[in-house]
């Protein structure tokens, strides 16, 4: 084993900080006995050249198991910076070294090169079935029983573009060659055609250069062994030069990289690690999650599922598709996609009868009729008059059990009641399998069938339980103009869900295939809470793996940052009221905006619990006369709107920015140097309590994590509380607070002013949240009382300015 400090030819700088020295020899001891360190790191604490260097050393140790690092993040920006620490290591490693291969993961929607120019009929909205459709033809024509060659299929795509550039000017502008990341490809712009059958050249030329057996990296038509980090504009680059497929380039390289950066879905996905990913999560790879306080919700919603109304529609045309060649089998008018020989022949060699193909389509059929009838019955009671105003109509939800009490719920029971048993529920996905299997070969047509899907979510509808998985309808908004006026299919997509409400079993189950590595944020305290609902305690206390802690504060210059938490009236429904509301609460917080907003001379970030309420602080702010800034609102939008609304804010003089904390402007957005001088944040954005999900989650915490004493839970009253309140809103809410009061010092030159508004941050009760702030971080927030109306904050805020003019 290589010495204690080995690690030293890895890092990327000359003289690391004294965090970084015990992050990286704790992580590297702790992944060489199977375990995992969490650190909690303020910003400046260099956590992702700690991670990365503790994962390198350990892969380049030659007594080590470890054979490749996996970065797993769910912020772009986040990526970026493990691309660019990746670039500084290689930049600095011992002159006899070879440089570190990294490759960042992304999807085909960023690599592939007609979706990135907007040519051969793909775009955003349809490039994965565009891809895969293209894929499966391609694959389709060139198999042993193909038509052609795919080196055939390459050369006309090559001479289609030649041809067209003699043919007159007219077909010269038309077969300009497609260009990307700065490098023309030798193929035109439009999608080439064999037998009037459209195909991809690019996968074509991968399936000609991929061996019949062995590596896909055969296939790499370029040296990556010494280019280090390959990210995605070069990766791109290098394929279409030689005119092959970027994505395709990506999986042959992915199994050969040191270093491998994605995001979640790489590592906790189902369907993700079932094939592109899958090889590369086990006990020889070092794993790094960052941004881990984000680790618990998106893998609960990946590990949730759903079937949706249209997908049942489709699935119950499959099976159609498939039982009437034999119920009309010798009628020779009726015409059918599917020949009953096939059929019969494919029975045969399954466990799959006919009879369970028409009762899985019965029940499909009745499942999708059933939801009609309760989503019909809801907005009649909710929403009355719903017909006339379906443009108006809102997401909702429709609880199908007690979310408080955990028991079977009403799908399951109305099931039961009309006769569907336990067999059709468990039979329905290798039906639905079949099924599919049976069309592709009688259209000779590799497509995505909705059956399998429809029946794998039914099955596991079925064999999940009540007290972890919540059932409910999910009404998300749309709008579809072939459906009738006077149906809620016109104005909705309606969904069977279930949601996971635990997740920490799914999050332990897949850390334990990794050897070990390090879960890192700045936003991690109360890392027991952590600990528990990631499934790592048990880890510990189960398998024996070690779980090491580290909290590391800012350690910038003090002098350079102010903190105020003021103890005003709690910022909840009953103080406040509505956002129209003018009441005594509403003025507090009011003058607290004002103040901080004249007093800091840059911009200014707010954050409040919801949309509703940042759109109540932006009025306020712009109808106080003290408040000379610009005052921009962010409203819930699509993400090109957001980064104009960013790049208003950060150009020119000083502006406020007001926003929800469930926001994307308060969390992974990087306000360096000047661009933020003061944050605030009101109130503790604990989601909607009401919710029927948000209920099923609380209790379902309640009833996994136990019960903790009433003065350590989170918000709620009498004697003994469950852990509910406490682990499913309040400590996420408090992380969304600290995650916005984190954008203002963000390097060792930056001044900012940081201010919490609410009582439960200002003073220890039966209802403060100031324990889920780490103690150093804590210790820094000044109180300021309210009897004096805001003229203490006032102060405060003047007199650390005045000091740094």
């Amino acid at each position: 084993m290589t010495s204690r400090d080995s690690w030293h030819e890895v890092f990327g700088h000359d003289d690391p900080y004294d965090e970084q020295v015990d992050g990286i020899e704790t992580a590297i001891d702790t992944a060489q006995q199977g375990g995992f360190a969490v650190v909690e790191g303020a910003c400046g604490t260099g956590k992702t050249m700690l991670a990365l260097t503790a994962g390198i050393d350990l892969v380049r140790n030659p007594d080590s198991d470890y054979e490749r690092v996996v970065v797993l993040t769910s912020v772009k920006q986040q990526l970026r910076q493990f691309e660019e620490d990746l670039q500084t290591i290689n930049a600095n490693l011992p002159a006899d070294w070879d440089p570190v291969t990294a490759l960042t993961l992304v999807g085909k929607a960023d690599v592939c090169p007609y979706n990135r120019e907007n040519a051969g009929g793909i775009d955003d909205s349809n490039v994965y079935e565009r891809c895969e459709s293209l894929r499966e033809d391609t694959r389709g024509v060139t198999g042993e029983a193909g038509a052609t060659t795919a080196q055939n299929l390459v050369s006309r795509a090559r001479s289609q573009q030649t041809g067209l550039a003699d043919s007159g000017s007219q077909g010269r502008a038309a077969a300009s060659y497609l260009e990307t990341a700065g490098e023309p490809t030798p193929y035109p712009p439009e999608m080439p055609e064999y037998d009037n059958l459209e195909y991809c050249p690019f996968y074509a030329q991968f399936l000609e250069d991929a061996p019949d057996d062995g590596d896909p990296v055969e296939a790499v038509p370029f040296d990556f062994d010494g280019m280090g980090l390959i990210d995605p504009e070069e990766l791109v680059s290098l394929s279409v030069q030689h005119g092959t497929c970027p994505h395709s380039m990506m999986g042959a390289i992915l199994g050969h990289a040191e270093v491998v950066v994605g995001n979640y879905y790489h590592a906790f996905d189902p369907v993700t690690t079932s094939g592109f990913t899958g090889a590369l999560l086990d006990k020889s790879t070092f794993v790094v999650c960052d941004e881990a306080h984000m680790l618990e919700p998106r893998v609960r919603d990946l590990v949730s599922d759903a079937v949706g109304d249209k997908t049942l529609r489709d699935a119950e045309s499959e099976l159609t598709q498939v039982i009437q060649p034999l119920k009309f089998d010798g009628d020779k008018e009726t015409h059918t996609t599917t020949d009953a020989d096939l059929v019969r022949g494919e029975l045969e060699d399954s466990e799959v009868s006919l009879s369970d193909i028409e009762a899985t389509r019965d029940f499909f059929r009745d499942l999708r009729e059933e939801l009609d009838r309760r989503v019909t019955a809801h907005l009649e009671r909710e929403h009355r008059g719903w017909k006339s105003n379906l443009h108006d109509l809102p997401d909702d939800e429709i609880p199908l059990r007690d979310p408080t009490e955990p028991q079977s719920d009403e799908i399951s029971e109305w099931a039961q009641a009309e006769g569907y048993h336990d067999g059709v529920w468990v039979k329905a996905e290798a039906v639905g399998s079949v099924v599919a299997r049976i069309l592709n070969e009688a259209e000779d047509d590799e497509k995505e069938r909705s059956a399998p899907s429809a029946g794998r979510v039914l099955g596991d509808w079925y064999r999940n339980d009540h007290e972890h998985y919540f059932r409910e309808i999910e009404l998300e908004r749309t709008w579809n103009e072939k459906e009738p006026d006077t149906s809620w299919r016109r104005a909705y997509n309606a969904r069977l869900a279930m949601q996971n409400c635990v997740p920490s079993d799914a999050i332990g189950e897949q850390l334990a295939e990794f050897g070990g590595g390090v879960l890192m944020s700045a936003t991690l305290e109360p890392l027991d809470v952590f600990e528990e609902v990631t499934g790592l305690n048990h880890l510990e206390s189960e398998q024996g793996r070690p779980v090491e802690d580290r909290t590391y504060g800012l350690n910038f210059p003090e002098k350079n940052r102010e903190s105020f938490a003021v103890d005003a009236p709690k910022f909840t429904y009953d103080n406040r009221g509505a956002p129209g509301d003018e009441t005594p609460a509403r003025q507090v917080y009011a003058d607290a905006l004002r103040d901080v907003a004249r007093s800091s001379p840059g911009n200014v970030l707010v954050g409040m619990p919801n949309y509703a309420e940042a759109e109540w602080a932006a009025e306020s702010l712009r109808e106080n006369s003290k408040v000379e800034k610009p005052v921009l609102l962010d409203e819930s939008s699509a993400d090109d709107v957001t980064e104009d609304l960013k790049a208003e804010f950060f150009g020119g003089e000083g502006k406020v920015l007001v926003t929800s904390l469930r926001g994307t402007l308060t969390e992974g957005v990087d306000y360096e140097g000047d661009k933020l001088s003061a944050a605030v944040v009101c109130g503790v954005p604990i989601i909607n309590t009401a919710s029927p999900r948000t209920k099923a989650v609380r209790t379902a915490y309640d009833r996994a994590f136990g019960d903790v004493p009433e003065s350590h839970s989170g918000g709620q009253s009498g004697g003994t509380s469950g852990k509910g309140f406490e682990y499913a809103l309040t400590v996420p809410a408090v992380r969304k607070a600290r995650q916005a009061l984190g954008r203002v010092i963000r390097g060792p030159e930056e001044v900012g002013v940081r201010v919490l508004v609410d009582a439960r941050y200002a003073r220890d009760s039966w209802d403060s949240v100031r324990k889920y702030f780490p103690e150093v971080e804590r210790e820094e927030f000044q109180t300021v009382g309210t009897e004096m109306g805001m003229e203490m904050l006032y102060r405060g805020l003047n007199r650390f300015w005045d000091r740094h003019e």
